[in-house]
């Protein structure tokens, strides 16, 4: 126990699974906390005179099925091994942590999700700058930037870290500009200074400095990319090998989407439960690799032409050749997740099945390789030449491997024949001297006339001869009894004995050379780790382009044009994941959207609830969004010119967990897009001000528009859906403010939605229809209707203060009160009756009070 709390004061915040024998045991606090996540025993025992300690564990070959469960419940785990062998001490085994496990430092397959990155973050941050550092160890992919802190945090919720480190002390700064979702970690003062950051990556990527990285100005992100670093050492990761560069995101390549845009658009998870996000629609990628790229095209779109264009070229090449795509698509599959395997390599954590798949993807790369310079198309020609098949070590691997290893070296048969003839001879001597016992049993049954006898083995006294007791006379007296079954008796001979030891000793020998041989393997390997990489890079980018002509086939998407203009004209649109969630039979309404800085800089929508505004206003920022990742888009034709923000105020929300009414945040998230437009951007305004007084709404809104429309240099094209019908008076004051509604067609007093987007404003929004299709008591539609006749009438408020009575009407399950009717008389009566001691009242006294009562009422 005192090397258990030696150890665990190393790193108390973690959870230390410590290695006695066959097991992994937790104690005290700890044992606690994993009895509870793991669901495992908790039991206490002896540690001293007097003291009792709470004791947890789970075998070691388990350790695959319970470390992942401790990591995903938000746990630090530290695993102690046994360092020596305990045959060879006659102490207390030397024992210490060889791995510190966190939410975002693994390589645990269990715990990674395949088509996820598990990317740890670290964020340095002043008053008014701050550096980020994405790096994910089970890829090797390793990304800086710097900005301001809207920058940062808008990144932080691109890449969604599985834990983010910072500088110790300023837990509350970080809370107050990122938010408090993240699983966080803080590091001491001097790790987050330029030198001690500075020094850690030049030492690791041995450089004299970091100029060839393009990060040597970006001081904040270069300490950000640091304390990364700094924190592998910490968690006892030294073999890192697989990360081989740091890659700047240059804010200047990419459209700015804030954390509100991301969300509101759904791009990687649903607002609402049972709801779908665009990566779900539209991620046909065939490897892990493909999938993790998606994702960062669509939280880092394009905003350059021609990058755009090159991408929307592969793809429209794949649509006219379907049988080059089915060529790469079938290769493709062969490939599986190859950027992780050969992060195994550097780590030493590869095993022999996986070594044969990185023969088998390396295989695959040759057709690919050949498919892509055989077509007329830049990119792939380029990717073509990029692509490196690394035959050497792929024949090696051929040769040197058996087709069909185990998982674990130990288990044997994993180096080929003829690879060492040492090995050779080993294995030879091994498995024929087995058929040599097979021989023996013969001879000896033959010999000595019994037909029952056979040779075995146990683990207690190995190879010994079994005769049964009805031959136990015709034993010869040279054998040994050595134990004495019900049925029969065991015996072992100087011979047995001979081949015992030469068989036991080739098998030893066997395991030790042919783990040599394999580790020799993979280091041989480890030194084409830098080419498979790039090889994982460029197959991810053939795979998001297949995916994109996959979507482009099945959803019927067409080619947008993007260009240099101002302009941004969609026709036919459909919203991306919408069309796909209609009721079978029921197809989609599309509509055209034209938005420029001429004539139609921006859109006032105004129509009745459930018409489709907010899907209008999504489907635009989707189609644009699609087209500057590079894809086809579900629009007829549309004609981009290129945005460099998007920004969206969507939906009520409160966040009552910091005390933020629905209207506060509406006001945040609108602040932030008017501190941050620009000439190119795209704003989506979807109900803005309904937080507050209708009076107050107006306002707000109205003063927006302004703004945007009379901004000093940005003309920022904007999508303006509102209940404010007041708003459609903007269009006679300011030339580029335009009305359009969503409209709708009355039938017998029904409202039927016909989601076309039509010119004009409309000043009527047909809320208590859609109250009536909710299901909504047919006495409160009603009263509902008189009220909107009276307001719309102009009459004064007052007037509407009428009780049930006088509009002769009844709720719905209810009884009409009595004491309800507005009645002095009655209002005596019941002062009257309140007044009365019921418990005391004598029958008499009773009968005198009803006559009083009916005296008031004025009845004879």
């Amino acid at each position: 126990m005192k090397q258990y709390y030696d150890i665990k004061d190393k790193h108390p915040e973690a959870i230390l699974l410590f290695r006695v024998g066959d097991f992994y045991e937790t104690f005290g606090e700890d044992a606690i906390k994993a009895a509870e996540i793991l669901g495992i025993t908790l039991t206490r025992r002896a540690n001293g005179a007097a003291s009792y300690v709470e004791l947890a564990g789970f075998p070691h070959h388990a350790l695959d099925t319970y470390l992942p469960k401790l990591v995903r419940a938000g746990q630090r785990v530290a695993i102690c091994e046994q360092l020596e062998d305990p045959k060879l001490t006659k102490k207390i085994v030397k024992r210490g942590i060889t791995e510190l496990v966190t939410p975002g430092v693994s390589i645990n397959d269990n715990i990674l999700e395949n088509r996820e990155n598990n990317f740890l973050a670290s964020v340095h941050f002043d008053k008014k700058r701050a550096g980020v550092a994405f790096l994910d160890i089970s890829t090797g992919e390793f990304l800086a930037a710097e900005g301001t802190h809207e920058y940062v945090d808008k990144l932080l919720s691109s890449f969604q870290p599985k834990e983010v480190l910072y500088q110790r002390g300023r837990g509350n700064d970080f809370q107050a500009l990122f938010g408090s979702k993240y699983y966080t970690f803080n590091l001491e003062d001097w790790v987050y200074t330029s030198d001690a950051a500075s020094d850690r990556l030049t030492r690791h990527f041995e450089t004299s400095s970091l100029k060839g990285f393009g990060v040597q100005s970006l001081q904040m992100a270069v300490i950000a990319a640091g304390a990364v670093l700094h924190y592998l050492d910490i968690t006892q990761h030294q073999h890192l090998s697989h990360i081989s560069g740091l890659s700047r995101i240059e804010e200047e390549h990419y459209v700015w989407m804030d954390r509100f845009t991301i969300r509101n658009l759904e791009l990687f998870a649903p607002i609402h439960d049972g709801g779908r996000s665009l990566i779900e629609v539209i991620d046909k990628t065939i490897s892990p690799m493909g999938s993790r790229l998606l994702k960062r095209w669509m939280a880092l779109p394009l905003k350059e032409v021609g990058p755009i264009n090159e991408r929307l070229e592969v793809v429209e090449m794949f649509l006219k050749k379907p049988d080059v795509k089915e060529n790469l698509e079938e290769h493709l599959r062969q490939i599986g997740d190859l950027e992780r395997l050969i992060s195994k390599v550097a780590v030493g954590r590869i095993n022999p099945r996986e070594v044969v798949q990185v023969k088998n993807a390396l295989n695959a790369i040759v057709p690919i390789k050949e498919a892509c310079a055989a077509v007329e198309n830049p990119a792939l020609n380029r990717f073509a030449e990029q692509l490196n098949t690394c035959s050497l070590i792929r024949d090696r691997i051929h040769k040197e491997i058996t087709a069909d290893p185990p998982t674990a070296i130990q288990k044997g048969k994993v180096i080929a024949e003829g690879v060492s003839e040492e090995l050779d001879d080993l294995r030879s001597l091994a498995y024929s001297g087995k058929d040599y016992l097979l021989k023996i049993q013969q001879r000896e049954s033959e010999k000595h006339g019994i037909s029952s006898l056979k040779v075995g083995f146990n683990n207690v006294f190995g190879y010994y001869i079994e005769v049964r007791n009805t031959h136990k006379d015709k034993v010869p007296d040279e054998w040994i009894r050595k134990q004495t079954l019900v049925n029969a008796e065991r015996y072992i001979t100087e011979e047995l004995k001979e081949y015992e030891s030469k068989i036991l000793g080739a098998e030893e020998k066997i395991q030790v050379l042919e783990s040599r041989l394999f580790n020799d393997l993979v280091m041989a390997l480890s030194e084409y780790i830098s080419a498979i990489q790039l090889n994982s890079n460029i197959l991810a980018r053939i795979d998001c382009l297949l995916s994109y002509a996959s979507c482009a086939v099945q959803y019927k998407y067409f080619r947008p044009e993007v260009n240099e203009t101002a302009e941004i004209d969609i026709k036919n649109g459909r919203h991306p994941v919408i069309e796909h969630q209609l009721p079978i039979g029921e197809s989609y309404i599309s509509n055209d959207v034209k938005l420029d800085q001429d004539d139609q800089q921006i859109i006032i929508i105004t129509g009745p609830n459930m018409a489709g505004k907010s899907a209008l206003l999504r489907q635009t920022a989707l189609i644009v969004l699609l087209a500057q990742m590079g894809s086809f888009v579900p629009a007829e034709v549309a004609k981009i010119g290129f945005v460099d923000k998007i920004f969206t105020r969507v939906g009520a929300s409160d966040n009552i967990s910091l005390g933020e009414s629905t209207f506060m945040v509406e006001m945040n998230e609108a602040a932030s897009i008017l501190n941050n437009v620009s000439n190119r951007s795209l704003i989506l305004f979807d109900e803005l001000g309904r937080g507050t007084s209708t009076y107050d709404g107006i306002s707000i809104a109205w003063s927006i528009v302004e703004h945007l429309h009379e901004h000093s240099y940005a003309k920022a094209k904007t999508l303006f859906a509102t209940h404010y019908h007041e708003l459609n008076e903007m269009e006679g004051a300011f030339p580029r403010v335009k009305n359009y509604n969503v409209s709708i067609k009355e039938v017998a007093n029904k409202v039927i939605f016909l989601r076309k987007l039509v010119r004009g404003g409309s000043n009527h929004s047909f809320g208590i229809h859609v109250a009536a299709m909710a299901g909504m008591p047919k006495s409160v539609i009603k009263r509902a209707e008189q009220i909107l006749k009276k307001l719309e009438g102009g009459k004064e408020k007052e007037s509407l203060a009428k009780p049930l009575g006088e509009i002769g009407e009844k709720r719905e399950g209810m009884q009409l009160s009595f004491f309800q009717l507005d009645d002095p008389v009655l209002k005596q009566v019941r002062d009257e009756i309140a007044g009365l001691d019921v418990n005391n009242l004598t029958p008499l006294e009773a009968l005198n009070k009803l006559n009083e009562i009916k005296k008031l009422t004025g009845i004879k």
